[in-house]
């Protein structure tokens, strides 16, 4: 299996962006990040164990009526993820992270990973990133670490507008 710290293969042309949480905890920052995903085309990939039930009534509220409209992919574990997005190009945000999260150019079929609220990535997992796909929000020094679904929203936004926006109104 390709380490991600071996340089990556050019992107996927045709491929929508990708937004990855691994074992997300607040089914309302789940359920908003499926209706962004929704609205903006993107791919979500939620990593097992989910912090909640798939059910969870504040997941179905959050998500409104998006859920029918997103595609939204369940994986038992890390590397069953990785595997299914062999080829494309991942980041993982984090507050551990050295470059800014708009410095990279992107292209169509990225996808970006986000850790759990209260913890971020595991170590394990963020040890697979180079340090050049290690991606920050600018935040205050004094702030410990910005809300999921907001961060997530951030990071969508500025690669689908440096693709372009494609199907954006």
């Amino acid at each position: 299996m390709k380490n991600l710290t071996d340089p990556p293969e050019p992107p996927c042309p045709t491929a929508p962006l990708a937004l990855v949480l691994v074992h997300p905890e607040i089914p309302p920052n789940t359920g908003n990040i499926i209706r962004l995903c929704a609205n903006t085309g993107a791919e979500l990939h939620l990593v097992e164990p989910l912090g909640f039930r798939w059910a969870d009534k504040d997941l179905q509220r959050a998500g409104l009526d998006y859920h029918e409209h997103a595609r939204v992919q369940r994986h038992a574990d890390w590397a069953a993820c990785k595997a299914a997005l062999a080829g494309r190009r991942l980041f993982a945000l984090t507050t551990k992270g050295s470059r800014r999260y708009d410095a990279p150019d992107f292209a169509p079929g990225d996808a970006f990973v986000f850790g759990r609220e209260s913890a971020g990535l595991p170590a394990d997992i963020l040890a697979e990133f180079a340090p050049d796909t290690r991606l920050r929000l600018p935040m205050r020094a004094d702030s410990r670490s910005m809300n999921l679904a907001n961060t997530a929203a951030v990071m969508l936004f500025e690669a689908w507008r440096q693709i372009g926006f494609p199907a954006g109104v």
